[in-house]
């Protein structure tokens, strides 16, 4: 993996992630409210998840 690819990945990351905060602001913040009142162990698992579903199409896709 070159270094440009791994910049490019970022910034699609980057841009996703803003378009939440960018068109729907108040939402975002009712979300964020919302995640921060979960449970430790639920935003574990959560994260988890992510962390498990990333690796497993970047196996496949690569």
């Amino acid at each position: 993996m070159t270094f440009q690819l791994l910049m490019l990945v970022l910034a699609i990351v980057l841009i996703i992630e803003g378009i939440g905060p960018l068109l729907f602001p108040n939402r975002w913040r009712a979300y964020l409210q919302e995640i921060s009142s979960q449970n430790q162990r639920v935003l574990q698992r959560l994260g988890g998840a992510l962390v498990t579903a990333g690796v497993v199409i970047l196996i496949i896709f690569s």
